[in-house]
């Protein structure tokens, strides 16, 4: 039997509810939509991620691209990162990610920057001499469609950012992690669907 949209949308799942893993927002929810424009990072991995990276972020300005709900970004900031700048090139979007910040009380920590990322980055963007911590989420259809300006994105990152930055990307099976600049010293690892693939700019690094 047919169905008309209503009765399919109350069928659908709802979306999972959205929250801070960890730091001082630890449990707090974030606004979510379920917008399929929208893919939030899976709880375990941005919590794998984090792990991963440390108290180091206590020291590290986080950078989050197709930053979405802003959970990436507003994540480091829970941690202890002393500021963040999103960057998220669907308006709607980015206004639920000032919604967000606005929710959790951390306006003066945050900037959000309507832009696509590969646009964005070719500005100069102003940006803290202090380490990075680049976040980079995108649609996964990315690293097959626009994979040159993937790789330019994240090389760019690899090139520019201060030493003792660190850069996360996320990708799916598709992904093949041997592009990327500087490959031998990334750490990948799996979390299914996610390959999650980390990087640490230490003094020495040649790039």
């Amino acid at each position: 039997m047919a169905r008309n949209k209503k009765q399919l949308s109350e069928m659908a799942p709802a979306p999972m509810p959205l929250r801070i893993v960890g730091g001082r927002f630890r449990g707090h929810k974030l606004i979510y939509h379920g917008d399929p424009i929208t893919r939030p990072m899976k709880h375990r991995v941005r919590e794998a991620i984090f792990n991963l990276i440390g108290p180091g972020v206590k020291e590290m300005h986080a950078i989050d691209l197709f930053a979405g709900t802003g959970a990436l970004g507003l994540e480091a900031i829970s941690r202890g990162a002393p500021g963040a700048t999103f960057v998220e090139r669907h308006f709607p979007t980015a206004d639920v990610i000032e919604k967000n910040i606005e929710h959790l009380g951390v306006t003066q920590e945050c900037t959000v920057t309507r832009a696509n990322a590969f646009v964005w980055i070719r500005t100069n963007p102003d940006l803290p001499t202090t380490p990075w911590l680049v976040l980079c989420s995108p649609p996964y259809d990315f690293y097959v469609d626009q994979s040159e300006q993937m790789l330019g994105l994240i090389s760019h990152f690899v090139q520019q950012s201060p030493e003792g930055s660190s850069i996360a990307v996320e990708a799916d099976d598709r992904f093949v992690p041997n592009q990327l600049p500087d490959a031998p010293n990334w750490d990948v690892r799996h979390y299914p669907p996610a390959t999650i693939a980390m990087y640490r700019k230490m003094a020495s690094t040649e790039c």
